[in-house]
């Protein structure tokens, strides 16, 4: 993405259209020619109370950078003077600069009385008398020439403004863009972009250095309040040079369109637009220095849109007529799939784009692409159309968010260049393009409250700019749901994914297993962390130990004829990688009897029973090693008033409840033909139904009692310690209070509690949509969502706000995030 283009317009934030009035200043006469930056300051006391109360400059305060020039200006502080000021950057050795302020002399005055750390010496060059001021360590210049009082942060600076005659020499444009900048704002700043040294080049990484082709030079009105800093003005390029901004020149700015389509969820995106694609490419000509014919196919293009969300780059064509690159994509078509009613195709050309549109694209592989109306979406991988049409067709979309509203709200409406980034966009940006010093700044954790967006509207022989970082205000919109990303796997999935806990991070991340029983572990943007091939598939959830008791976490889980635990990396943990011959192992069972880490993990396979402690040897002292019939499910371990409770499920119909060393505590006379639901601890009673629909109950004395609820043989309970729910053909119940669905094929119920709020999720997966209600039986908002699994639900990276993932496609996986 050329959002290089763009530095120039944004390194102005963290350096801190009107008709041309031509008018008088002597100040500009008195500064030296090939300044780096030069900042003409309306009000100075306004400028520095501006630039006090900034809460961006607030943050940014102790960056090398942006320390060490207000190091260099912090004696400035002690001037007194409410007239005009003009404080001219150079470059002083490599990579140092050094300011000129340049004052009305008879209107300004320093107020140093009260300074106990100061020293005052009078020097002589040439006749002329220098002052040097030494105030609380930071040294300054000044001289006194004609009307004008000079202060310099550099000796050499002072000496050249005495041998440089006045007045001197300035540049037209510069004189131009001087006496056209509005005398109502702060301060206005000026950079010259034919110049090497300007302050934004010096910063920018060796393989970066292109801000001399984006115009001649900017002319930026500067505000500031605690909220926001704001950037306006204007660019020039002269006709006879190579600039970016001359690949406008001749077109007019239309509506950015990209954030209708950029996924709620997008760090960065950039959006080009031109009413006469033809006019477009005639300049484009120009830029490459090349002779070559308009290619027709884009000629109905009115705008080019590059999306980054989490790490995939999405590339858009809005067109006002899509015959010609329908026919160009179809032709090109290596096969397509669906998705969610839409068509994704893949394309033989990967680089058609990037000839089409350079030097606005690069490096960029069109492999697959999908048309939503008039606009044509491309991604170099499917995962990341995906993910687009998600938000889509949910209306999770970018322009619907606090950023973007945020970031646009003193905006034009039109552009021909839109950026807008938050905090993680920012902070990639820079980092690539920007040396340490100055992209240090952008810390994305420092700035979670804070956007960033720049554009340039093309004119009659210039360009109007805005740039602006601002806090994003508060939304008041109704809560939504946003698919965050998809990922597709090498096959099929055989298990829905599940969330675990990330011991370095404290976040979250996915795991899953796909047909050809490989393991995989995902991160939280998205990307295969390792994958781990297995001899069979996983039993039921997998479970987070700590076997050491250090803090670090590991995956416990048997598949069919393996009990195995793996550490972080995906390795197998000794001795815990156990075969059983004949296979057939229930989901494995992890005790914590006291909540001290000393585990017993219970492996049931037919009627055997295996309890292994922490160092995965046999316990002794478990004597009920094998059931009288076949073991139903996993068993379960309760604890009700200090007393543990082990149940098992049999084929025999019978209810085992057991006490810690597998001796009967409890005995339940009555047969019950279980269903296919787990045993559940319900008002402290061990809870399970039978193939009818009842529902049989066990106290802790032992006591059994039953209800009818009439529920077809295939109904799904889940159940907390106060909470019962039914899913019993299209019909949803939640502690009595009943639900009708649409007609559909349901999964099981599952009940979250997160943040003392009870979830109650379930799936259709006929229909592939995933709902979600309270504990009053009411819609979680923006629900049903796509999906086609039972879900897993967590706060994902501590931010509370809720992530559900489920199976996608049958061979992908999707997270929301809940905002």
């Amino acid at each position: 993405m050329k959002s290089k283009a763009l530095l120039p317009l944004l390194t102005l934030f963290f350096l801190c259209c009107k008709p041309e009035v031509p008018r008088t200043d002597d100040l500009l006469g008195h500064v030296l020619p090939n300044s780096t930056l030069l900042i003409k300051i309306n009000n100075l006391s306004n400028f520095k109370s501006e630039l006090k109360n900034s809460s961006f400059l607030d943050i940014t305060q102790e960056n090398g950078l942006f320390k060490a020039l207000t190091d260099k200006l912090d004696g400035l502080q002690y001037l007194n003077t409410d007239d005009n000021a003009l404080v001219a950057f150079y470059e002083v050795g490599k990579n140092n600069h050094e300011y000129i302020l340049t004052l009305k002399r008879n209107q300004t005055k320093f107020d140093i009385d009260s300074l106990e750390n100061k020293t005052v010496e009078t020097l002589t060059y040439e006749n002329n008398s220098i002052t040097k001021y030494t105030l609380d360590g930071n040294e300054f210049y000044s001289v006194a020439q004609g009307d004008a009082l000079q202060i310099a942060s550099n000796q050499i600076l002072i000496e050249n403004i005495i041998r440089s005659p006045y007045p001197k020499g300035t540049n037209r444009s510069m004189e131009r863009l001087y006496n056209s900048s509005s005398t109502s704002k702060s301060a206005t700043f000026f950079m010259n972009m034919d110049e090497p040294s300007a302050m934004a080049s010096t910063h920018m990484k060796d393989d970066q250095q292109t801000l001399d082709a984006f115009a001649d030079w900017i002319s930026l009105d500067f505000t500031a309040n605690s909220d926001q800093i704001n950037f306006s003005g204007v660019t020039l390029a002269s006709d006879s040079t190579q600039n970016f901004i001359n690949l406008f020149k001749g077109t007019s700015p239309l509506q950015n369109k990209t954030p209708l389509y950029a996924p709620q969820n997008t760090k960065r995106l950039i959006s080009y637009t031109f009413d006469d694609y033809s006019e477009f490419a005639k300049n484009q000509n120009d830029y490459l220095d090349r002779v070559k014919p308009i290619d027709t196919l884009f000629n109905t293009v009115e705008e080019l849109g590059v999306i980054e969300v989490n790490a995939e780059k999405l590339v858009l064509l809005n067109a006002y007529g899509t015959e010609n690159i329908l026919d160009f994509v179809n032709a090109d078509s290596n096969g397509t799939s669906n998705y969610q009613g839409s068509e994704i195709i893949e394309l033989k050309s990967q680089d058609f784009l990037n000839k089409g549109f350079e030097p606005l694209l690069k490096d960029f592989k069109s492999n697959y692409c999908t048309i939503l109306e008039n606009t044509f979406i491309f991604s170099e991988n499917k995962e990341g159309l995906q993910t687009l049409l998600s938000n889509y067709k949910s209306n999770s979309v970018f322009s619907n968010t606090a950023t973007y509203s945020s970031a646009t709200g003193q905006l034009a409406n039109e552009a021909s260049i839109l950026y807008i980034a938050n905090a993680n966009g920012i902070e990639q940006m820079t980092t690539s393009y920007l040396t340490e010093s100055l992209s240090s700044m952008f810390d994305a954790k420092k700035f979670e409250e804070h956007c960033f967006a720049a554009q340039v509207v093309a004119d009659n022989g210039f360009s109007h700019a805005n740039m602006l970082i601002t806090k994003i205000a508060k939304s008041t919109v109704s809560k939504s749901v946003t698919p965050l990303f998809t990922l597709e796997l090498d096959t099929d999935l055989i298990v829905d994914p599940q969330f675990v806990k990330n011991h370095r991070t404290n976040k979250q991340e996915i795991v899953v297993q796909d047909q050809n029983n490989i393991l995989y572990l995902i991160s939280t943007d998205g990307k295969v962390l390792w994958k781990k091939q297995l001899e069979g598939k996983i039993q039921g959830r997998i479970a987070q130990v700590d076997i050491y008791k250090n803090g670090r976490l590991q995956l416990a889980f048997c598949t069919n004829n393996q009990f195995l635990i793996l550490d972080r990396n995906g390795d197998e943990v000794a001795p815990f990688s156990i075969s059983f011959d004949g296979g057939n192992l229930n989901p494995l069972s992890v005790f914590d009897y006291e909540g001290r880490k000393d585990y017993r993990f219970l492996v049931t396979q037919g009627e055997r029973v295996f309890m292994y402690n922490n160092r995965g040897k046999i316990v002794d002292g478990f004597k009920y090693t094998r059931a009288q019939s076949p073991i139903l499910n996993s068993p379960k371990h309760f604890r009700i008033s200090n007393k543990d409770y082990l149940v098992f499920q049999l084929e025999d119909k019978s209810l085992k409840i057991l006490h810690r060393a597998g001796g009967e505590r409890l005995k339940v006379a009555e047969k019950i033909d279980f269903s296919d639901n787990e045993v559940f601890l319900y008002k402290d009673k061990f809870t399970v139904t039978n193939k009818k629909g009842v529902l049989h109950q066990v106290d802790s004395r032992g006591k059994l009692t039953s209800s009818n609820f009439n529920l077809s043989p295939d109904h799904g309970m889940y159940t907390t310690s106060k909470t019962l729910v039914f899913m019993d053909d299209n019909i949803l119940s939640i502690k009595g209070k009943k639900v009708e669905l649409d007609l559909g094929v349901y999964t099981k119920p599952k009940i979250f509690y997160i943040y003392d709020k009870i979830y109650v999720s379930v799936t259709d997966i006929q229909n592939q949509k995933i709902h979600l209600y309270d504990s009053q039986a009411k819609s979680i908002p923006n629900f049903p969502v796509f999906g086609n699994s039972i879900i897993d639900l967590v706060d994902m990276d501590n931010d509370r706000k809720l992530e559900l993932v489920a199976k996608d496609q049958e061979n992908s996986i999707i997270v929301y995030r809940m905002n």
